[in-house]
């Protein structure tokens, strides 16, 4: 691909191809261009800067005009009625030097310097549970009289270079083979809060760029003989999975996760480049080489609601039931010659085929073929190389999080997929003392499966580097498996510019200006004063499915939403969920465990709805 469409796509897929199609801005699909870039950090407001800039100049090589000048895009109006409020709660202003403040971003004056992350000194021995910096220090940084920034967002447009970590240079170099290590004590175990705080990744690296390691990586660092792990994260700290949301707010959480992936990269000094995906011919019929969506289209006629292929979940069900104790499994092949046949028979007709006549190394098998024969590779064209990039980077800690942000920009079908598979991989491994499948050994087998190469000469690559593809692909199985309730999770900044999002485009909808919105406030101020004071904490909660329609509850400091489900609980009834409608979220399902009022604070105008 030539630059041209290599940034067009990027760009596309960060939800700004309006930016090079042309279209004026309320022609645009919501969410429109500048709702989403009114919401980025300024390091990603750099990086699309970059990136457009890159796509004009590459326009203008080839004689054509730019369709849209960047001074017209990233250009900060005078007007205050263009400011747009920060919905991520209202109990609390965010800081105002992470986020932009208007919906045309920032300007393009290079003159100034954004501040930088206060600087951390460095101990010999690092306390057990440091403090990490709070934004507060930021504040009085950018604030001090020694510092000639002004208040008006303006970005850093530095050129963004590469620098090690001094505790970290070798960690990204093949090796034939992982040291043994053994699993820590639940009481050496971590919290990964880096997932709960409000700053994106890319801002925690900026560190790196100076040649120094990060605060996390200080941390969360590990000798060379031990496994980066974490304790898992109560369910009451109110994180969410990419299935619990939405499909629209999905699809903006994918814009952002997109940019910041580029984002966080650049700021380690890696760039990575999208490959044309090599042209196939898709089978609609059978099983094998057949596209997901198509074989889910046609399981859901049977099975609604289906999110994984049958198919795949008769493999998986009896690998788990007959070979998670057998000596090698998935390393061991069935007959050539019997798959052959096995799977001719499946791609006839699988709805017919005798499961219980399927031995374990033939689910094996097949299950490997599965995922070989797909037409798209698992991990995608698109992010394929990326996926590798990952090993580039100098601390496991932040591959850990360059893969949680490449997992959220999977489509449906294949992150489904994935999490199943990773699941039972971690079933296996959990009996490596019966079936002799180390981590190790489950990574090495599924590696060429999950990173194959698509090159038309196999024979002109060289062993060694067959050998060392092989191996990175390994490691970066080997990370999914051990961190995978982690690569699931959604960091909270990526939902609170979710909120963010929405907050705007009401706004925008609505079109208050900033005069009348002041207005409004003054006239009603009393009025929605005696409102807070009645209903402060009181929730309504709608369930249309039960007898109970709704039900007025008052929110107390531990309330849970299995709390509130089981007030509307009867006999025989099917698993309910409570969701968090509207507001500044499109619709979210919240963990049974998860605190209500923590959700009350951050989206006090949202409905509550119980439903299956």
């Amino acid at each position: 691909m030539d630059e041209v469409e290599l940034e067009e796509a990027w760009l596309t897929d960060a939800g700004l191809a309006s930016l090079v199609t042309g279209l004026p801005l309320a022609d645009e699909v919501p969410p429109p261009a500048e709702v989403l870039l009114s919401t980025l950090t300024h390091q990603q407001a750099t990086t699309v800067r970059k990136r457009l800039d890159n796509y004009n100049e590459t326009l203008k090589k080839r004689n054509r005009q730019p369709i849209r000048d960047v001074r017209d895009i990233f250009t900060e109006p005078d007007d205050p009625a263009d400011r747009c409020v920060y919905p991520h709660s209202h109990h609390a202003e965010p800081p105002p030097s992470r986020y932009h403040t208007t919906t045309k971003t920032i300007r393009r004056n290079t003159s100034r310097v954004r501040p930088t992350l206060p600087v951390l000194a460095v101990e010999d021995q690092l306390p057990e549970h440091p403090s990490p910096p709070s934004n507060t220090d930021s504040l009085h940084h950018a604030n001090s009289p020694g510092n000639k920034c002004s208040p008006t967002h303006v970005i850093d447009t530095n050129v963004l270079t590469h620098a090690h970590s001094p505790t970290h240079t070798d960690s990204h170099k093949y090796t034939s083979s992982p040291p043994h290590t053994h699993s820590p004590p639940v009481s050496q175990l971590m919290q990964p809060d880096w997932v709960l705080r409000d700053s994106p990744y890319s801002e925690g690296v900026a560190e790196h760029k100076r040649g120094k390691a990060c605060w996390d990586c200080l941390r969360f660092h590990r000798d060379n003989n031990s496994e980066l792990q974490f304790a898992s994260i109560p369910p009451s700290q109110g994180l969410s999975c990419a299935g619990d949301l939405s499909s629209r707010d999905l699809t903006q959480l994918c814009f952002i996760s997109h940019i910041e992936l580029t984002t966080f990269l650049m700021t380690l000094g890696i760039h990575t480049k999208r490959t044309r995906p090599p042209r196939c011919r898709n089978r609609d019929s059978g099983v094998f080489g057949v596209p997901l969506n198509t074989l889910l289209e046609k399981d859901r006629k049977k099975f609604p609601g289906v999110k994984v292929p049958v198919v795949f979940q008769k493999l998986l069900c009896i690998l788990e039931q007959t070979g998670l104790l057998t000596e090698g499994i998935l390393r061991v092949p069935a007959s050539a010659a019997r798959v052959k046949c096995l799977r001719r028979e499946l791609d006839r007709c699988y709805e017919g085929f005798d499961w219980s006549a399927l031995r374990q190394v033939d689910a094996s098998s097949l299950l490997k073929l599965f995922i070989r024969e797909l037409p798209t590779p698992l991990l995608t064209h698109t992010h394929l190389s990326t996926y590798r990039s990952v090993l580039s980077i100098p601390s496991e800690l932040h591959q850990v999080q360059a893969l949680q942000l490449l997992t959220l920009l999977l489509p449906e079908a294949n992150r489904e997929i994935l999490r199943a598979l990773l699941v039972f991989l971690r079933m296996v491994v959990s009996h490596q003392d019966q079936n002799r499948m180390s981590l190790w050994n489950v990574s090495m087998v599924m590696a060429p499966n999950l990173f194959r190469r698509h090159h038309g000469n196999k024979r002109s690559i060289a062993k060694r580097d067959e050998m060392e593809e092989a191996v990175g692909g390994a490691q970066l199985i080997r990370l999914m498996i051990i961190h995978q309730d982690l690569i699931w999770t959604v960091p909270k900044f990526l939902l609170s510019q979710v909120r963010q999002m929405n907050q705007v485009s009401i706004q925008k909808q609505l079109g208050l200006s900033w005069t009348s919105r002041l207005l409004r406030k003054k006239n009603d101020k009393n009025e929605r004063d005696q409102i807070t004071e009645l209903c402060e904490g009181v929730i309504r909660v709608h369930a249309p499915l039960h007898t109970k329609i709704s039900m007025v509850i008052q929110l107390e400091e531990q309330t849970t939403a299995k709390d509130i489900t089981s007030r509307f609980e009867c006999e025989n009834s099917p698993v309910q969920h409570l969701y968090e409608v509207g507001g500044n979220i499109c619709e979210r399902r919240l963990h049974p465990d998860c605190v209500l009022l923590d959700v009350y604070r951050v989206n006090p105008h949202c409905d509550w709805l119980i439903k299956p």
